[in-house]
């Protein structure tokens, strides 16, 4: 297994908000979505934990009536996208944008019956705040859906995945990827942290060539 090499913690620079909101995830965003509502419970408030340009918050509203979305990030630049994005779409009250720290959001304990962090992790130098953080956060029987990238095992793994998922993209997007693979967490690694956390009742799992998931589906609300 290749070394954790870290990367910085936010994406706050208008570059780097402008590279991120052009590369093209949208079916990456969709099946996300599609799996989150899979977990999700019908009604409820639903925390977006690194919203970034908030797409993944913007469809998981649409397509789900019953829940209303808080949707953070750390960056300002991200934040500005996302809440551009998210008055573009119409969603009024159902969607708030808010700048918060991964690991201390500020909010109160148990305050979402559902949380999902897309691509977050890896940002993260100790990433053992932010798992009790989720632990905090949602309702002891409350939905999770954590996905990020896989660290790979060796370097020609690395430069696959690269090749394979960025090799369309310009030269700074390709250096990004590449970054972020090299900050991933492993499977391994992240079911320690959530033991640690005290997270029960999850699925964690290798769950793409260059993803892994915590899973769990949220029970009905009281």
């Amino acid at each position: 297994m290749l070394d954790r090499v870290l990367e910085p913690e936010v994406m706050d620079t208008e570059e780097d908000a402008h590279d991120y909101e052009t590369i093209d995830n949208e079916s990456v965003n969709a099946d996300f979505v599609a799996q989150a509502l899979e977990l999700a419970p019908p009604n409820g408030r639903v925390i977006d934990i690194g919203t970034g340009p908030g797409h993944i918050a913007i469809l998981l509203a649409q397509r789900a009536p019953g829940l209303s979305v808080v949707a953070v990030d750390l960056g300002e630049h991200m934040l500005a996208l996302a809440r551009k994005n998210a008055v573009a779409a119409g969603l009024g009250d159902r969607l708030r944008v808010v700048r918060a720290d991964a690991k201390a959001t500020g909010f109160d304990d148990g305050s979402f019956d559902m949380l999902v962090s897309n691509s977050l992790a890896h940002h993260i130098p100790e990433p053992r705040a932010f798992f009790a953080e989720v632990m905090r956060l949602v309702r002891p029987e409350g939905g999770l859906l954590i996905k990020d990238l896989h660290r790979a095992t060796s370097e020609a793994e690395h430069q696959r995945l690269v090749d394979r998922y960025a090799g369309d993209c310009t030269a700074r997007q390709r250096q990004l990827f590449s970054d972020s693979l090299h900050a991933a967490l492993t499977v391994a690694e992240v079911a320690a942290l959530c033991a640690a956390a005290g997270l029960a009742s999850v699925n964690v799992r290798r769950c793409s060539d260059r993803h892994w998931c915590v899973e769990r589906r949220a029970s009905a609300l009281a």
